[in-house]
């Protein structure tokens, strides 16, 4: 009974609330939006809805991005009204923590951790990748063994541009979330000036014909494709943990959150239609399908500034994301289950400068020399899994008196949020069965980590 009590305890808002208000709160509506934005869009844009229509759904690619939208939306709401109704740092382990109690909490910041940290270490080898073409465009080439992660065999030793952007954007937020978002803010703008000058441009090419049959593959085929686009829209929860650093966050935590899905899945089903009416589908299983079909129409200069919106989206995604996960390290130190030192606020702008350092170093040496091919499947299990739990938790949480109910709501209580974890329980059924075993290896090692550390340094155990 004493490890049923340990392990199920539970933190109240008002500790949270006290310890969080030390976070300095500058952040408005439209810079969560660039937030989201920035860590949503990515370079996914630039290709899964070629590659998708290709292989799977045909034109109706622009369906699936709508269905994908709505499942992802059914989360979203259920995280914007945590996010209202509990402002503080740590996202789904606070919430969890709070709602569940500890080792839940704990697990549901374990997942997220994995989703963070393997996500910016995937996108940096990609940075490395684009910026390594565009040198080679320029007439310059980047040394094997400096391109690569660690694989003797094959003459590579480390990916260092991977490395260095990493050190480079933790650097960057290490100076103080203000003046880092403002940069954000700044190449988000860039990247969706990109993708409007692509719409602008190849809608003036596009040829109805293209977009027969719609359904090539039929409706089985629309859905498969949701299910694949779904994950281009991972991501918003990083905007639910900032909101310790958010001016009422009420009202612009679910402007943020939503604002975020409403504004991608605009840009992604546009691209989507612009992209297949330019091009047949069949003809889109290629690397950089958005590329391509500019250079069919002889628009190779604006199919330049596509590697200049990658480079600008990949930037922003890993600003997000590091952001994110630092914030998610502070919170489990701040409680105990890590070591506390990284649960401090330091300097100026009250920031965690230790969590901060030490996920900026892991993500670089897993992106400078681990090879991430197979790895990065994990996102998936770790960021559904938290979905399913945080929809779940908005029937718990309407029944807490000490929780304000005053901010957002999730409509259509109870059955969204169900019929939110009905979808992410499907989605996580369809993984393969290498994400299986890797996921489970991963929480095995949280649970080592709980019950060897955590359980006896919480806060929570004084």
């Amino acid at each position: 009974m004493q490890l049923k009590h340990n392990i199920f305890r539970k933190e109240s808002l008002a500790n949270y609330l006290k310890v969080d208000s030390q976070f300095e709160k500058t952040l408005g509506a439209k810079d969560l939006l660039a937030l989201g934005i920035g860590a949503v869009i990515g370079t996914g844009i630039f290709i899964l809805p070629g590659t998708v229509a290709a292989l799977k759904a045909g034109p109706s690619i622009t369906l699936s991005f709508v269905i994908a939208a709505l499942v992802c939306a059914l989360a979203g709401m259920c995280y914007a009204e945590f996010a209202a109704s509990i402002p503080v740092a740590g996202s789904a382990y606070s919430y969890g923590t709070i709602i569940y109690g500890e080792l839940l909490g704990w697990l549901l910041g374990w997942a997220l951790i994995l989703e963070y940290v393997l996500a910016v270490a995937a996108v940096s080898t990609g940075w490395s990748a684009y910026f390594g073409s565009l040198v080679k465009g320029f007439g310059g080439h980047l040394p094997a063994a400096i391109a690569g992660p660690f694989d003797p065999q094959h003459g590579t030793y480390i990916n260092l541009f991977a490395v260095i952007i990493v050190l480079l954007i933790g650097f960057l937020l290490n100076r103080g979330f203000k003046s880092s978002i403002r940069i954000n803010n700044l190449m988000v703008f860039v990247k969706i000036a990109i993708i409007l000058i692509f719409i602008g441009v190849g809608i003036f090419y596009v040829k109805p014909s293209n977009w027969q049959p719609y359904f090539p593959f039929g409706i089985h085929g629309t859905l498969a494709g949701a299910s694949t686009v779904f994950f281009a829209y991972l991501g918003f929860d990083t905007v639910s943990a900032s909101a310790a650093e958010v001016k009422n966050p009420a009202k612009n935590m679910p402007i943020g959150i939503i604002g975020t899905l409403i504004v991608a899945t605009i840009f992604y089903v546009a691209v989507a239609v612009v992209l297949t009416g330019m091009v047949p589908y069949n003809e889109l299983n290629v690397a950089n399908p958005v590329s391509f079909a500019l250079q069919l129409v002889h628009q190779n200069w604006i199919a330049g500034l596509l590697s200049v919106g990658a480079l600008a989206g990949m930037t922003t995604m890993m600003i997000s994301m590091i952001y994110g996960s630092s914030r998610l390290v502070y919170a489990t130190g701040r409680d105990g289950l890590l070591p506390r030192l990284l649960g401090q606020l330091e300097g100026p702008h009250r920031s965690p400068k230790n969590a901060l350092i030490v996920v900026t170093i892991f993500i670089a040496l897993l992106g400078g020399f681990v090879p991430l091919d197979q790895l990065t499947n994990l996102v998936n299990m770790g960021t559904l899994f938290a979905f399913g739990l945080i929809s779940l938790g908005v029937i718990p949480l309407r029944r807490r008196t000490d929780i304000p109910g005053n901010g957002f709501k999730a409509p259509g209580y109870p059955v969204i949020p169900i019929i939110s974890v009905i979808a992410c329980v499907y989605l996580i059924s369809t993984l393969s069965l290498e994400t299986w075993i890797g996921s489970a290896i991963w929480f095995a090692i949280g649970l080592i980590i709980y019950f060897s550390y955590g359980m006896r340094h919480s806060k929570l155990a004084e």
